[in-house]
């Protein structure tokens, strides 16, 4: 059975969809077999992986509301080793229809169960906001991942977001745990990022990824040409975090 983890946090721009598609990349050099669930409708993790969402037809949100079946929403990335669950503008629509919907906050794990066996890894790339769809990715996995961008205001959403889990953990899904918090775009000259790096630091402890992905333009031109920086410059500075993360999270359950 793959782990399935959400890559989560209601703030934007903290780097929830680069850390999505970079880990995936990581993991998948390491021989590890990687689903991407594109939960976000600005479907940015899909285009990413090199995915043309116009020529998609089945996408999750076909999957979320019963109009295809998961092996029907699959589709395989230029990549090797990395397959996806696409997104589409048409999720925003999903929150609304998903309301009078039995279990509509289990259904994306009742999506995944079928092909869960196939993967490794399942990354979950949510959406900034804490609405039905991030709680049907919170409530699929087993493990959430929280990137935290190294900037004063990231530090204060984090108590919603963390209460949110331990709701969802207590009525929907008594397994979620905290993968760990990973702190991106940091960069070690200034002294606000070294500040916050110690307070995340000081407050979840172990819970916090040693890796830190530092700021590096490479994981911005990397999205513009549709690949993972891993695979447009494997010698960049986002390439080598990425992978050091890939490392320290297969080894956290080995």
């Amino acid at each position: 059975m793959g782990r399935i983890i959400s890559l989560a946090n209601q703030k934007g721009g903290v780097g929830k969809t680069t850390t999505t598609i970079n880990l995936a990349a990581s993991l998948a050099a390491l021989e590890k077999k990687v689903l991407v669930v594109d939960a976000d409708p600005q479907a940015n993790a899909s285009s990413g992986l090199g995915i043309d969402i116009k020529k998609i037809k089945n996408t999750i949100y076909e999957g979320l509301i019963g109009k295809c079946t998961p092996q029907e929403a699959l589709h395989h990335t230029p990549f090797e080793n990395i397959d996806i669950i696409s997104s589409h503008i048409n999720l925003v629509g999903a929150e609304l229809e998903m309301v009078q919907m039995s279990n509509r906050e289990k259904r994306l794990r009742d999506l995944l169960h079928p092909i869960s066996e196939t993967y490794d890894y399942i990354l979950i790339d949510c959406s900034p906001s804490l609405g039905i769809i991030t709680v049907n990715a919170l409530t699929a996995a087993d493990s959430v991942i929280i990137p935290v961008q190294c900037e004063y205001f990231a530090l204060e959403g984090l108590s919603k977001l963390l209460n949110t889990v331990k709701i969802i953990k207590s009525k929907l899904n008594t397994g979620l745990e905290i993968e760990g918090f990973v702190l991106t775009m940091y960069d070690s000259r200034l002294r606000l990022h070294n500040q916050i790096y110690e307070e995340v630091r000081h407050h979840f402890k172990e819970l916090v990824f040693t890796t830190v992905i530092q700021r590096n333009i490479t994981l911005s031109e990397s999205q513009s040409h549709a690949k993972p920086a891993l695979m447009y410059d494997a010698g960049s500075r986002g390439a080598i975090n990425h992978m050091q993360l890939a490392q320290e999270l297969i080894e956290k359950k080995s």
